[in-house]
């Protein structure tokens, strides 16, 4: 018996879920119950299958930053090479970042505080791998700084330190990938205009950086230069930063938000900034939440039977 879900199939032989799981952390794999995948899909914890395929860019370029091997800007889409195993990709700030189906991760444009990951501050118009490894599992990158999980759980960060934002207890800058800490198990990292927070498999939430607004979601605005626990509640899911503030959905569908509030980007019906985490609205069904510069997305999920 099988049911179509969004990117897929659920089966008896579904992959294994990382994170949390009934309140507990940990690995479940093996046969999942409809009602189980479908909890786990509006979680946004279910596995989407790996789609590859080429890689096309288009707008600004002053930088390299679609990768044609030029600064010049496009107004529609222009495939990057004739590659066709891109796996995932992400924009940064005049820069771009991609990991291939190998697990290798590349990196092309603006590169003035390293955030490149090359070990130098060149400004690249085309695809550069990232030193030779193929463990690579998720990227984010915003403005000066970057930050990549592997799929060892271990948490690496580079380019611009201030604020501490790249959580190695300093606010030095990097141009290529430093681990941050020993542990290996970290599940989901975002960055934002020098905040970083990421997820463990435990379903707890760290954050580090600048916290002028709360977008720490710490309870006050002291600025951290490594990974602190926010709260102590063990049902995070997905994080996502824009500028100055951070948005976060729950295992239980519930979206969260904190820090600067200026535009009404937090979504909680005011312009106050809050500095530890509020519930967004009542629904249960929110996934895939992405902060911009004041603004802010996500989708509810809705759910067929």
């Amino acid at each position: 018996m099988s049911k179509r879900y969004p990117g897929g199939v659920v089966s008896a032989t579904a992959p294994v879920v990382v994170g949390p799981v009934d309140g507990e952390g940990g690995t479940a794999p093996g046969i999942w119950t409809l009602d189980q995948a479908e909890d786990y899909i509006a979680q946004g914890l279910w596995p989407k299958p790996l789609i590859a395929g080429a890689f096309w860019s288009w707008g600004y370029n002053a930088q390299g930053q679609l990768g044609h091997s030029n600064t010049t800007s496009y107004s529609s889409p222009k495939q990057v090479g004739a590659l066709t195993s891109w796996l995932s990709v992400t924009a940064g700030f005049y820069s771009s970042f991609a990991i291939k189906t190998n697990g290798t991760l590349w990196s092309w444009g603006a590169n003035s505080f390293g955030q490149l990951g090359l070990s130098n501050i060149t400004y690249y118009s085309s695809p550069k791998q990232i030193g030779t490894l193929t463990t690579w599992a998720y990227i984010s990158s915003k403005f000066y700084s970057t930050v990549a999980v592997k799929t060892d759980g271990t948490i690496w960060t580079w380019g611009g330190g201030g604020s501490g934002v790249l959580g190695h207890g300093n606010t030095t800058a990097y141009s290529s990938p430093k681990q941050v800490g020993a542990l290996t198990n970290w599940l989901k990292a975002a960055n934002g205009y020098q905040q970083t927070v990421a997820t463990k498999t435990d379903g707890t939430m760290w954050a580090w950086g600048a916290n002028n607004s709360g977008q720490l979601g710490l309870g006050d605005t002291t600025n951290r230069s490594s990974p602190v626990q926010v709260g102590s509640l063990t049902t995070w899911s997905f994080p996502t930063c824009g500028r100055q503030f951070t948005m976060a959905t729950k295992t239980d569908g519930t979206l969260w938000a904190w820090g600067q509030n200026q535009f009404g980007q937090l979504g909680d019906g005011t312009l106050t900034y809050r500095s530890s985490p509020v519930q967004i609205g009542s629904l249960t069904t929110w996934s895939s939440p992405s902060g911009g510069m004041y603004e802010a997305l996500a989708i509810a999920v809705n759910v067929s039977t």
